[in-house]
């Protein structure tokens, strides 16, 4: 983030968040973004999953149990939060708040219903986009992980990846991902524009104000 001496480039950090179907290359546009842009970091969610050889506290998730878990949703401590299949995620809010207010861009990977809960609690700070595969066979083709998955398997995973695309429009941009390079340049333009909008912009007023002051001097 560049600051500028006349504090112009003060700014509010933003939450970007990617969602996909799955296949549709999200983690892989995330993991360029984090590697190439400055200002941005991941949000690192809590779970109440046992941790996976090689993950490490704290820098994959923060690994709690169910009952921290639901003091911390009583709370009001998450942005969001959802089951998925016996385990609970959720974003911590306090970490992402200081990271907004420092001028910090906190990055999300998280699926239609974490988005539409971010929007709910924070809508000013959440730009959203939607990724796109280019077609459903490509798609499919990706979905094909593994030579042993079987034929149920993929179908599954097909009809999911066809509910999540049933909430597209409920998304700030949609970038369809014909050629990686050209989704990435998409993404990196949307969050410059983002972070030049004017209600992002916290230096700005005094700024104006000054100009205003020398004009009238």
């Amino acid at each position: 983030m560049s600051h500028h001496r006349d504090g112009t480039g003060d700014r509010r950090g933003l939450m970007f968040v990617l969602s996909s179907p799955s296949g549709a290359g999200k983690s892989t546009l995330s993991r360029m973004l984090m590697e190439h842009t400055s200002g941005i970091r991941m949000s690192v969610s809590v779970t109440t999953r046992p941790m996976r050889p090689g993950e490490v506290d704290g820098q994959h998730y923060h690994f709690i149990d169910k009952a921290k878990f639901d003091v911390m949703v009583r709370d009001g401590e998450l942005l969001e939060h959802a089951p998925v299949f016996d385990n609970h995620y959720g974003t911590p809010r306090a970490p992402v708040e200081a990271a907004l207010t420092s001028g910090q861009d906190v990055l999300f990977d998280i699926d239609w219903q974490g988005t539409q809960q971010l929007r709910e609690k924070a809508r000013a700070d959440v730009v959203s986009v939607f990724i796109l595969p280019p077609s459903a066979a490509d798609l499919e083709k990706r979905l094909h992980t593994r030579a042993q998955d079987s034929d149920e398997v993929i179908r599954g995973r097909m009809s999911r990846a066809s509910h999540e695309l049933s909430h597209w429009a409920e998304y700030d941009y949609v970038v369809v991902n014909h050629e990686l390079d050209v989704a990435f340049a998409e993404i990196r333009t949307i969050l410059r524009a983002e972070r030049l909008k004017r209600e992002r912009r916290t230096g700005l007023s005094t700024f104006v104000r000054a100009l205003q002051k020398q004009l009238e001097a």
